[in-house]
């Protein structure tokens, strides 16, 4: 079968009519067109027709993410799929990158590494994100995999060291990829370069972006031989110390980069090879607006663009009149104290809508800002006609914002942007009324994932809001004025839903109200506010416990037992 791959719904019911097991089909046919269905929803759907698509379903499926661990157990994961080559699993909700999430919470990668590493016996790749990874379940996947490994992921893990790695890095050499961003690492020295330089000479990809190892030149000058197309995580310890950098000489088909504590002096170190650059990040440098601006100039390849919001609105139109390919934008917030953002006061809606003009291409836009209007939405939804992913959040450093609300913004964005399928919106009190929480029910009838954050005015908007949302699957909410009897009801509107967070709400103490969401397969847990505790971090936000929690979503495994005493599972009466 050549040409563009067939549309699967349409397979799916072509393929079906003339009888309900789809005996007719040749098992050969079946299983070319199964190659073609990528989309998990389409796959399941394929698999509902019968019993023998349901078993090719099985057998044919080359990865599965789990989008959250405690929703399926492994046991039945290897049951359903016994081939897979690749797995993804998702652990603690995205809160804990904010330090909401208590450090004992679970999402414990053992069970995945013991019952799975294994019997998989296709299995080449493997990501776990947001979970604790042990140097033992390290050493349990290698001794099971390592010979075939060609993928790990490690994404925002802890509880693993170096010597884990060294073992990783000893044992599998086949490994394409090492990915190990904002990981917390024991770093008990840097042999693991050393063995991951001698002993997986098909390494393409390293990156350990902000885990806060330590790695010299010379040993980054050991990576440097192999074929690396992606690098991040090296760090300049001495700014202004050129020479100690100098001798470091990239790969020539490097097209991906991040380095740490990158100053104006080092920047250089990039020019040679900036036209080929295909993603860079710059979130954790001591670059200027200035800096920026001379070193975007000279990369008009770019796909993938992360930064802090120092680039300020005229870093961004250097971005919008240089990078016309640009796929992925990430705007960071930077230093709250002051700094080198203060240079040109942040990202407002001047720098978004030239973002909006001048890169059309753009599949995902992530940004803190200072400022906005609803015209710079509009812009977005006119001009970003690809955009697949959108999140805004708005800092409340300055003291007035040009225009809110922002309804009439937010629904021109959604209206326009019709390939949109994951959408955050984190606003200040007044960011958005009833009007513009309805407007976004009306409007996301594609979305599957959505943050919302001080939004709304009454239980009424959230209700409006719900019944908008059919095909959304996972919903997180903070700072949001809702009654604990209006979250269940909003949910139980919403039938797609799979998994819902919320931190801070008019909350009870005991979650009773809760309840009325309850149904089979639900698992609800409850963090109770604590009152004792309700003092400030250092970023202004509350402590992890002073504020409830709730997380419930679907599971085929039942209730967890690994429950932390601070959560309260809550069963019918």
């Amino acid at each position: 079968m050549g040409g563009e791959a067939p549309e699967p719904r349409r397979l799916t019911r072509a393929l079906s009519i003339g009888g309900g097991d789809g005996g007719w089909v040749p098992e050969e046919m079946l299983h070319l067109v199964m190659g073609f269905v990528e989309d998990p929803r389409d796959r399941e759907a394929a698999s509902l027709v019968c019993r023998r698509w349901h078993r090719i379903d099985a057998l044919s499926r080359k990865h599965v993410t789990v989008p959250f661990c405690y929703a399926v157990s492994p046991a039945r994961l290897l049951a359903r799929f016994p081939r897979l080559e690749s797995l993804a699993v998702k652990g603690k909700p995205r809160a804990s990158m904010f330090g909401l999430i208590p450090d004992d919470w679970g999402a414990y990668a053992r069970p995945w590494v013991t019952e799975l590493a294994a019997p998989l016996e296709c299995l080449k790749a493997l990501q776990l994100r947001r979970m604790v990874v042990t140097d033992d379940d390290l050493a349990e996947l290698v001794r099971a995999r390592g010979r075939m490994l060609q993928e790990l992921k490690l994404d925002k893990c802890t509880g693993f060291s170096t010597d884990g790695l060294r073992l990783v890095a000893r044992s599998c050499r086949l490994l394409r990829t090492l990915f190990l961003e904002e990981c917390q690492i024991v770093d008990n020295g840097s042999e693991w370069i050393r063995d991951l330089a001698s002993s997986c000479p098909v390494l393409t990809t390293l990156n350990f972006h902000m885990t806060e190892l330590e790695v010299m030149p010379a040993e980054l000058e050991l990576l440097a031989k192999n074929s690396l197309e992606e690098f991040a995580g090296g760090t300049f310890n001495d700014q202004g110390d050129l020479a100690k950098y100098g001798n470091v000489k990239f790969p020539s088909r490097l097209c991906s980069l991040g380095l740490t504590f990158m100053g104006t002096n080092e920047m250089a170190i990039i020019f040679p090879f900036s036209a080929i650059l295909k993603k860079l990040d710059l979130q954790y440098t001591f670059l200027t607006t200035e800096d920026h601006c001379q070193l975007i100039a000279k990369c008009p390849n770019l796909l993938v663009l992360a930064v802090r919001n120092v680039i300020g609105d005229r870093g961004l139109q250097v971005v919008a009149d240089t990078c016309k390919k640009l796929q992925r934008l990430r705007i960071e917030r930077g230093d709250d104290e002051g700094g080198l953002q203060e240079e040109q006061g942040g990202v407002s809606q001047v720098g978004l809508t030239a973002i909006a003009v001048g890169c059309r291409e753009l599949e995902y836009i992530a940004a803190y800002i200072s400022d906005i209007t609803n015209g710079a939405l509009e812009s977005i939804g006119t001009f970003c006609k690809k955009l697949y992913d959108f999140r805004l959040v708005l800092l409340d450093r300055e003291e007035r914002i040009t225009e809110l609300p922002l309804d009439n913004g937010v629904r021109a964005l959604l209206r326009g942007c019709t390939k949109l399928r994951r959408f955050a919106l984190y606003l200040r009190p007044g960011g958005l009324s009833d009007v513009g929480l309805g407007y976004i029910g009306q409007c996301s009838g594609n979305i599957q994932y959505m943050l919302l954050g001080n939004v709304g005015e009454t239980d009424d908007g959230l209700i409006r809001f719900a019944l908008g949302c059919v095909n959304l699957r996972k919903l997180e909410l903070r700072s949001c004025c809702f009654s604990e009897r209006a979250l269940a009801v909003a949910i139980l509107h919403m039938p797609a839903l799979r998994y819902v967070w919320v931190h801070g709400y008019k909350a009870s103490q005991t979650g009773r109200d809760l309840m009325l969401m309850a149904r089979p397969f639900w698992n609800i847990e409850f963090t109770p506010p604590n009152p004792e505790n309700a003092r400030l971090m250092e970023d202004g936000e509350p402590c992890v416990d002073s504020q409830a929690q709730i997380l419930a979503y679907y599971s085929l495994a039942g209730k967890r037992l690994d429950c932390p005493q601070s959560v309260v599972p809550l069963y019918p009466a």
